[in-house]
């Protein structure tokens, strides 16, 4: 039994390093985030990018003007930050940029369709500014 704990404990230290080898865990843009659902699994709208964005580190999309984005959650602003929104960039060509995950700024979209409000209220995590 004592061998079989060794065991376990063994993995999971080795499961826990390598996670750690494979991502880089960057600064939290926000403390919270509003979602459609508890999982944040819904999309809340589809927004569409009205200027060019080039993403400054791993957290954030590049989006070019006239792309559709599906938008996750909304980082609630806190004071000195920018509002970023979490979504799902598609491009006109199906393979290009196929559902790319990342931040954005609001301000440069327009939400076209609101498929559910985002109500839920949820605290961020590290994991929600996890680059790979």
């Amino acid at each position: 039994m004592a061998q079989l704990l060794h065991f376990v404990f063994l993995i999971s230290v080795l499961g826990s390093m390598h996670h750690t080898v494979n991502g880089i865990v960057m600064e939290k843009l926000a403390n919270k985030k509003l979602c459609a659902d508890e999982d944040c699994a819904y999309a809340i709208s589809l927004a569409k990018a009205e200027d060019d964005y080039i993403a400054v580190d791993c957290r954030f999309i590049n989006i070019r003007r006239g792309q559709l984005i599906y938008v996750y959650s909304k980082l609630l602003p806190e004071e000195g930050a920018g509002e970023f929104w979490f979504g799902s960039v598609y491009s006109d060509r199906f393979v290009d940029q196929m559902g790319v995950l990342g931040y954005f700024p609001s301000n440069l979209v327009k939400e076209t369709h609101v498929f559910k409000k985002g109500k839920t209220e949820i605290m961020t995590t590290d994991m929600d500014f996890h680059c790979e």
